[in-house]
């Protein structure tokens, strides 16, 4: 079965830096569309960011510029790059496999203080 498993969350000061991965098992994981999305206390589920089988990204509007996301096939494994973090980016952040029957990690806490 699909087995997604987030690492990277932690405590910055606002203005650093934290590099998400997310190792996937399970899949062809080459063939899947994944992607990044967070959920900050009181609100919904979000979108952060997708990338495809090839490589292209989307990105939400509020961290254009400041995240990037990218993928290693030999490693299986997704990252999330994020700089110049704001008190806002505060939430639990979710990889997700977007291809097929959508399968989810089980999240890593990113804490940014003001």
């Amino acid at each position: 079965q699909v087995q997604l498993v987030e690492s990277g969350g932690g405590l910055v000061q606002a203005g650093g830096s934290l590099r998400l991965s997310c190792a996937a098992s399970g899949i062809i994981f080459s063939r899947n569309v994944m992607g990044w999305y967070r959920q900050a206390p009181g609100k919904q589920r979000e979108l952060v960011a997708t990338i495809n089988t090839v490589g292209n990204t989307n990105y939400a509007d509020s961290v254009k510029g400041r995240f990037t996301v990218s993928r290693d096939n030999a490693k299986n494994t997704v990252y999330l790059q994020m700089n110049s973090l704001k008190s806002e980016d505060t939430a639990v952040y979710y990889c997700s496999r977007r291809t097929g029957l959508v399968a989810w990690g089980q999240g890593t806490q990113v804490t940014v203080s003001s």
